[in-house]
């Protein structure tokens, strides 16, 4: 190989610099400038409705498929789309108590849980019947059943889909997620729902963790409150979720290696189990709650640099030679699961 080689943006190669810790730093940088572009871009008028992590994907990905990608910022970017992310779905855990999970009940848990299995089912079912490739399926599967994009990323780590993959995925839950937002208060009236009712339902149906927030505070108080505590208790099922899938993930299918890892053994991710951990830390033991909103912020801002990177790596042309097939499975897992989740909400609280 060439030293040239190494020049050329887009190169797998890494210069010998880049494998030390300081070799991270022009990447980091760039991730660093756009994921700033995004928590600004979100200021703007009509975009407050809009995470900065999705804003900074987009902005990834303009940057990556327009100006393009030095070789030498590889290797930063690789480290935001790794371990900034894992880390950042472990600080998740700070969000979460056992109180907090069990305040919805046995009937709201059953709700939560009950939904979350049958969207990913559905999801798959129905991706099979489409034609949408299974990596790709499973990513919207778990932004759809779980959490958005936390859940993309973590369910990322045992199908190991291509980057586009990823960024598609990310876009249309975005895109559903955010017109559930806008939509569910004015479902809820038409449905009859009270507040704790119609805070369950968000909670258990509504993709992201701010979208849910977004929709039931709008409801009222008590929908909000109920909301985030469905929605989190949600976020808790992320753990479970992803050992199921690690462990299909193992199985070979028709004497196939199964999607998502190599030699018929997929990653079990360590940090699912640090998921587990702060949960269990947090719910004991605690941490001062001065502390509370900036290891939240945290947590975000290494979300979003994480989301950010995978945008830099994301080739629009690949996206969209996906076509609009994974987007019917997206609209279809999001027209389920809000009827599934209300037609439970309506027969059990």
């Amino acid at each position: 190989m060439s030293a040239s080689e190494n020049l050329l943006p887009g190169s797998i190669a890494a210069a010998p610099n880049a494998r030390r810790f300081g070799g991270i730093w022009p990447g980091l940088v760039l991730v660093g400038v756009i994921t700033g572009a995004g928590y600004s871009l979100r200021e703007m008028p009509g975009l407050v409705i809009f995470s900065p992590m999705i804003l900074a994907v987009i902005i990834g990905m303009l940057f990556a498929n327009t100006v393009g990608v030095a070789a030498n910022t590889k290797e930063g970017i690789r480290f935001s789309q790794k371990t900034l992310l894992r880390l950042a779905i472990v600080l998740l855990g700070f969000q979460l108590t056992v109180d907090q999970a069990a305040s919805i009940g046995i009937a709201g848990f059953g709700i939560v849980a009950v939904t979350l299995a049958a969207t990913f089912l559905f999801t798959m079912a129905v991706a099979r019947l489409l034609g949408v490739e299974r990596r790709l399926a499973q990513l919207i599967a778990a932004g759809t059943s779980i959490c958005g994009a936390s859940a993309i990323v973590a369910a990322n780590t045992v199908t190991n889909a291509r980057d586009e993959d990823v960024a598609y995925a990310v876009a249309s839950i975005t895109l559903f997620g955010t017109v559930a937002m806008l939509a569910y208060p004015l479902l809820g009236a038409l449905a009859g729902l009270d507040q704790n009712a119609f805070g369950l339902w968000a909670g258990a149906s509504i993709h992201e963790v701010a979208q849910v927030i977004g929709a039931s505070f709008q409801y009222g108080p008590q929908a909000g409150e109920a909301g985030t505590v469905a929605k989190l208790t949600r976020v808790a099922l992320l753990a479970p979720m992803v050992f199921a899938m690690g462990f299909a993930a193992r199985r070979p299918k028709g004497g196939e290696a199964g999607a998502g890892e190599a030699g018929g053994r997929a990653p079990m991710p360590w940090f699912v189990l640090g998921f587990i951990a702060v949960v269990v830390w947090n719910s004991f033991v605690g941490i001062p709650d001065a502390l509370r909103p900036h290891v939240a912020f945290i947590a975000t801002l290494m979300l979003t640099m994480g989301l950010a990177a995978m945008g830099l790596n994301a080739n629009v042309s690949e996206i969209r030679s996906r076509g609009l097939r994974p987007l019917l499975l997206a609209l279809s897992a999001f027209v389920f699961i809000a009827g599934f989740s209300l037609v439970l909400v309506k027969l059990l609280v």
